[in-house]
Order: C-alpha cells, then structure tokens, then sequence
C-alpha cells in the first residue's frame, strides 16, 4: 500500500478498527478514511454505494461487525445474523463495483465446527457442525468468507479473509452482559477489588466495629462462567493489526487459480498459537489486577466449545508471528481501562 493510498476502515471505533488505525497512522499512512455509524449506517445498501462512489477507496479494511460474548450472543441471535450479513454484503458489492485494490474481512475463530481436530487449520472450514451459542454469527462471518473467494473467482477482485483468534486490548467492550471473556473478566476483577477495598476503608473507620465481626466478614468473590476448563488462544489487537498491515502486503487471493475445492487458499488464521483454559486466565488477571478475594465457577452456565486452538504455521511461513505475551497485553489492557472505562460505552 502506498503511504498516501486511500484506505478506508470500516468500523474504525472498534477494538479491532481503532487498532487498525492506530497502526496505520504510526507507519505513516496519510490518507485514511472513516465514518461513524451516525455518519454511515453499513446495513443501508443505496447509503455505502454512495459513499464509496463518492470517496472511491483504494484499499479496506473491513473491521465493522457486530460482536459479544455467549450471553450476548444467545440473547440476540437475529441481530447478530442481520447486522453482520447486511454489512459484509453492502460493503462488499460496493468494493467490487468501484474498483477497490484490495480488501481485508475480518472473520472470526468461531467459523470452525465446535469438535474440530486442535490445532484449527485453514481447511477444516465447514467439515463439521457449529457451536450452537454463536451459530448465527459464526454463519453470518462464514457467508462473509464465502462471499470474497466468490467475487474473485468471478470478478478477478483481491478479497482477502483472515481469521482472528479470541482479541482484546484498549477500546474492547467491557460491559458485562455483552463482552468477551477477557474483558470481563478484568471489569469483575476490578469492581470486586474496588469494592473490598472499599469495605476495609470502611472497616478501619469504624474502630467501634466488634473485631470478631469483622474477622467473619465474608470476602470479596469473583464468579466466573463455566466450569473453567475450557481453552482458549488469546491475542492483543495491535498485534493482529500488525498482521493485518502484513498480509495486506504479503497475501493475496489467487483468483485465476481459485476453485471450490480449494476455497481455503484466500483465508488465513491470525493468532498466537498457544492457549490457556479459561481457570488459568481467571488467575492469571487477578494476579495482574490484585484481587485477594475468592474465585468461583459456575458450571450452570455454559462453556461453549471445549477448545479453540488455531492453526498459524500458514502465517508464520509468511514470515509473521506475535510479540505481545498474554500476560503483558492484559496489564496493559488494565491500564487502559483504568484510565479511560467510564463504566458505560457510548
């Protein structure tokens, strides 16, 4: 990509499009595009062909989806299915109408079968069945998918598709009921360690408080879903967009060579290549954070699939791999969300 090349991202306030900003603006691109929803509403076809006729972007990323964790994802099957094909497809079409270079999809790990063979390879897309707590995402990111490799076999486009694992890192979705593990995981650690250190302060205060009674105080817990076994591969979002940056430079589809047994050739996972279960990183961020009290797990909620590993060997002959460990990307993540969560996301 060239330094003053138009690029657009879409979705540039998320976790991963801020990321992709970020990263842009420090290798010194000039010329970046980006739209609030307010500004451009992706699900409105006749508005993003508009915009692209008008802006006529020479490269995109395309980092706008609508996300959660299980919960979120049981609650709100519908949107996540409607917002996420919508947007995939208008974007899309509007890219190979008016000529773009070449464009990035951001899929998701979750397009593998729940009981896929670890770790997860490029190939092994639709050779099972799905996890069923975030099916309709993980259909609507598959169509995505499909989509691309379909425009360049019939339109000769350089539509590319990569596979992140689980992400986190500043600017994530901290809100308890719609976030991801990682997330909030640090937002319940924090508030419980707030609040014990609040009712210590309290505590303290009160010398008339009877000392046995405070000595029976119950502690802080933290209750984590799950039973905790699950595993899971985390990355920090600079990392992915460093390689993000890297395979728009590195890797492109092969349109004339693309057939539909060998749909997996424009499709590459992103990942660390290590993963941890669910307990551990439990652990791990209240080691990180502080937290004394207790850590419990409930096992009426669900897990969701019993691992996810990805495959990065195709990446890594690439010549890329990450540099950020787990455990310095979550105390970073901390520090940003101490200095900017506000407890409530506009």
């Amino acid at each position: 990509m060239e330094r003053d090349a138009k690029i657009y991202v879409a979705g540039h306030r998320g976790l991963v499009g801020s990321a992709l900003v970020r990263k842009l603006t420090e290798r010194g691109y000039t010329n970046l595009i980006t739209r609030t929803h307010a500004e451009l509403d992706l699900t409105r076809q006749t508005d993003v062909e508009a915009f692209f006729k008008k802006e006529r972007p020479e490269y995109v990323f395309l980092a706008a989806a609508k996300v959660g964790g299980i919960w979120a994802n049981n609650t709100y099957p519908a949107d996540f299915i409607y917002s996420n094909l919508m947007v995939q497809t208008c974007v899309l079409h509007s890219a190979y109408l008016y000529g773009v270079k070449k464009l990035l999809f951001l899929g998701s790990s979750c397009i593998y079968p729940k009981h896929c063979p670890q770790p997860m390879k490029e190939e092994y897309l639709l050779d099972g069945k799905l996890e069923p707590t975030n099916e309709p995402y993980s259909i609507a990111k598959i169509a995505g998918i499909k989509m691309c490799q379909a425009y360049n076999r019939q339109y000769d486009t350089n539509f590319i598709s990569v596979m992140p694992t689980n992400l986190y890192g500043p600017n994530d979705n901290f809100e308890l009921e719609t976030s991801h593990v990682l997330p909030a995981l640090i937002r319940k650690f924090h508030q419980a360690k707030v609040e014990a250190e609040a009712e210590q302060k309290k505590s303290s205060l009160n010398l008339n408080l009877d000392l046995n009674l405070r000595q029976r105080a119950q502690p802080q817990t933290v209750t984590v879903w799950g039973t905790g076994n699950p595993r899971r591969e985390f990355l920090y979002v600079d990392d992915l967009a460093d390689a993000c940056m890297f395979l728009m430079e590195n890797f492109s589809a092969s349109p004339s060579t693309l057939t539909l047994a060998s749909t997996c050739d424009s499709i590459i996972n992103i990942g660390w290549g290590k993963d941890i279960s669910i307990k551990e990183l439990a652990l791990l961020i209240k080691e990180i954070i502080g937290f004394e009290g207790d850590v419990v797990f409930d096992s009426s909620k669900p897990d969701g699939m019993p691992r996810k590993l990805l495959d990065v060997g195709k990446l890594r002959q690439l010549g890329w791999q990450a540099k950020i460990t787990l455990r310095e990307g979550i105390r970073q993540t901390y520090q940003w969300f101490c200095e900017n969560f506000k407890g409530t996301r506009d």
